[in-house]
């Protein structure tokens, strides 16, 4: 099979499937055809093995296994079950499958995935005698179904899992930017050639370091996925191990030999080729450790540095760094500030050098002061970013806008007659909430919720379960767009220049953060690379927030009397959290006495802030078991091995459209079925919350035909939040008392 000419397809993050296109074309690849971010080609085994371990920006390796042409569901199952899966998949492995786009048999993505499921499962169950099990984590062989019309075009996916999981990053949540985007990013700089001719790089905001590691990779001629320990070819039946041995050989000679050039170039008396300079001391260490699992120490540096201070030193070459785009004090009004800082240093400092500058946001990139010669549109995930290619010299300066906007905290506009209003509104809300605050020992609790419109921000107070430190957090709700942005900013100054005063909590500590609608899916996404983590209390169980990486800090205060009411309910029971975020429910469900715990999200991130919550409160163990998945995938799943619960706790986001879920969530409209389906894995005297923040939810009727309901969020809206009553509904669903027993 090596040497048979084979249709594959590769993918790449969007913005970079030209890039795709010259990789496979090097490897070997023929008929070569960017279509977007995918790219088709013909090619041998080896070309796609090669595409595996040396690609640097694919995400994805298919092998095309049939082109089906099937009009309805029962064809389509039929003509699944037809190829010879005995051929590829071991059934004493373990599977996954995936389904993409449309098909008029196929209402949503999860029916066509289960359905390719059953079709395989019962081809092998005929071959064999027996099927694999079900696992979308790392599977022994990942199937790939892509529906055009009625045209499906089945594939195997020799990745597995994404190609920018290089393995040198010891959490997959410790940095926003993909390895291969910051790959694509240094490929489209022209760091190679900078490289050849003995050109340094820096990133001066280098956070975990992914640029700078992946330039050394490039510069050493080290494949990236040189030391990845897993890929989904490795238990496909189809596999050739002599030849992935050969190609993994090969690559570690080129590595072996970059290595020694790079230690023998004439410049290494001046130091390292590539640097990376943050001013956090905790995330250089990062940098640091993630370097040696690359096995590029000898070939960079990392030091601490403020953006500031930063000096050239040497000859000309490239400056390529990934801003942070806006989490703390600011925001969006900081990450100007960081912009503008860098374009002066590289305006002043750089002359001569290039530089590739990804934005997180359109704007951002005029702060910069210098004239970009290349604009990409690229995405890092689902973020959309630019990339800004520049020649640093004087020709490319331009002038500023005014810098009209003032420091985020101005201690004079705390004397406004606005600001004297809301500041008198905070002080009424504190000395109203305190009693409570101390009788219930409330540690985290809303005190301000947009009470008056024009200061339309929440505001959440956190205090620290290990100190007397408190943070606030501050959520600024977008305001309309007849707004003037100036009356906004005016505003939002006022607010942050009262709230030292009232609160004693010091401008450090207050995170401020716009809140737009949410585009689906963004729960998942990470924002910042601060890794700033703290200890909370609440009901005397201790909780890890973060007020600057993610969209939220980790825990939902308006939930608090709801996770108390599970912790009443859990004691001797089997315990299921579904969409469980960072599994504060599993953990009082835990401290309530639950015989066991599962915890089911999609987030890989999430799930182990969730591990890390259990840990702290000291539940551990086999009896506690984290599940990532989609959770409506994973109910049936969980149907059809007849797992049992009695407490299950349903909360699903309102709306999400992640590209790691299966089709589109969206709570109004799938509730039923959602709950149904969860209904389906309750013992029989058991209990089902049901909880939503969806605004204007509204109870499928037919459910109170079904199960016996019972109307709750009244009685789990606590103190802090009465000013917005739908702030979450929530409902205890059980199953009926049987008549005549």
């Amino acid at each position: 099979m090596s040497d048979a000419l084979l249709q594959c397809m590769a993918s790449a993050p969007r913005g970079f499937g030209d890039l795709l296109a010259r990789e496979l074309t090097s490897f070997g690849g023929t008929d070569v055809r960017e279509r977007g971010n995918a790219v088709s080609f013909t090619g041998t085994l080896e070309v796609a093995y090669r595409a595996c371990i040396e690609s640097r920006v694919a995400s994805r390796v298919y092998i095309e296994l049939a082109r089906l042409d099937v009009p309805d569901d029962a064809t389509l199952y039929a003509a699944l079950r037809e190829i010879d899966w005995a051929a590829h998949v071991d059934p004493a492995s373990t599977l996954a499958c995936e389904w993409s786009g449309r098909h008029p048999a196929v209402t949503n993505t999860h029916y066509g995935t289960l359905r390719m499921k059953d079709a395989i499962c019962d081809s092998l169950r005929d071959a064999t005698g027996a099927r694999p099990d079900i696992s979308t984590e790392r599977p022994g062989v990942r199937v790939h179904a892509h529906a055009t019309d009625t045209r499906v075009t089945v594939s195997i996916d020799l990745a597995g899992e994404g190609l920018h999981r290089r393995g040198y990053r010891s959490d997959t949540g410790e940095a926003p930017l993909r390895e291969n985007v910051a790959a694509g990013m240094l490929l489209r700089a022209g760091w190679p050639e900078i490289a050849a001719r003995g050109g340094p790089l820096l990133d001066p905001l280098c956070g975990s370091g992914t640029i700078v590691i992946e330039a050394a990779l490039i510069a050493a001629d080290i494949a990236p996925n040189l030391w990845r320990d897993y890929f989904g070819l490795l238990k496909w039946r189809g596999h050739d191990p002599a030849l992935w041995a050969v190609l993994r050989h090969a690559a570690r000679e080129r590595a072996d030999a970059g290595l020694a050039r790079a230690a023998a170039r004439p410049a290494q008396a001046e130091g390292p080729l590539m640097r990376g300079r943050d001013r956090d001391v905790r995330v250089l260490a990062k940098a640091r450790a993630n370097a040696a699992r690359a096995g590029v120490t000898s070939l960079v540096a990392f030091e601490e540095c403020e953006l500031a201070d930063n000096q050239p030193g040497g000859a000309a070459g490239l400056v390529c760094t990934n801003p942070p785009y806006g989490v703390r004090l600011g925001g969006h009004e900081a990450a100007r500030q960081i912009h503008r800082d860098l374009g002066l240093l590289l305006r002043e400092r750089f002359a001569g050098w290039q530089a590739a500058i990804l934005t997180g946001a359109p704007d951002l990139g005029l702060e910069l002061g210098l004239r970009a010669t290349r604009v990409h549109t690229v995405w890092n995930g689902a973020i959309e970013g630019r990339l800004l290619r520049l020649n640093i010299e004087a020709a490319s300066h331009r002038d500023l806008r005014p810098a009209v906007e003032r420091r985020i905290v101005d201690t004079k506009l705390a004397d406004t007659p606005g600001a004297k209003m809301f500041g008198n509104r905070l002080a009424k809300n504190l000395k109203r909430l305190s009693s409570w605050v101390k009788r219930e020992q409330v540690g985290c609790y809303r005190l301000y919720d947009a009470d008056m419109p024009e200061y339309s921000f929440a505001i959440d107070l956190y205090t620290s379960a290990e100190s007397a430190r408190r943070w606030l957090y501050v959520q600024e709700y977008a305001a309309p767009r007849e707004i003037p942005e100036e009356d906004v900013r005016r505003r939002r100054n006022e607010a942050l220049a009262v709230l030292p005063e009232i609160t004693g909590i010091a401008v450090g500590d207050i995170h401020l953060r716009t809140r737009r609608r949410s585009a689906g899916g963004e729960q998942y996404n990470k924002v910042a690379d601060e890794a700033e983590f703290h200890v909370v209390a609440e009901q005397e169980l201790k909780f890890w927030v973060n007020f600057n990486d993610y969209l939220d800090t980790g825990l939902f205060l308006d939930h608090r009397l709801t996770r108390a009411r599970l912790r009443n309910a859990a004691a001797r029971t089997r315990f299921l959290n579904l969409f469980a975020y960072t599994g504060s429910a599993s953990v009082y469900a835990a401290a309530g006495g639950a015989k066991s715990t599962v915890t089911v999200d999609l987030s890989r991130t999430y799930l182990d802030w969730a591990a890390r919550n259990m840990k702290l409160n000291g539940y551990t163990g086999e009896m506690h078991e984290r599940i990532q998945a989609d959770a409506r995938q994973w109910l049936e799943l969980a149907r059809q091995e007849r797992r049992v619960f009695d407490l299950i706790f349903l909360d699903p986001p309102t709306f999400s459209n992640s590209k790691r879920m299966e089709g589109v969530l969206d709570t109004q409209r799938d509730h039923a079925a959602l709950i149904d389906a969860s209904m389906a894995l309750l013992a029989p005297t058991g209990l089902l919350v049901f909880s939503t923040n969806a605004q204007k939810f509204k109870l499928d009727p037919q459910l109170l035909d079904r199960w016996e309901v019972a109307d709750i969020s009244r009685a789990t809206l606590p103190p802090d939040f009465e000013r917005n009553a739908r702030i979450h509904q929530c409902f205890e669903i059980r199953r009926r008392a049987r008549t005549g027993d």
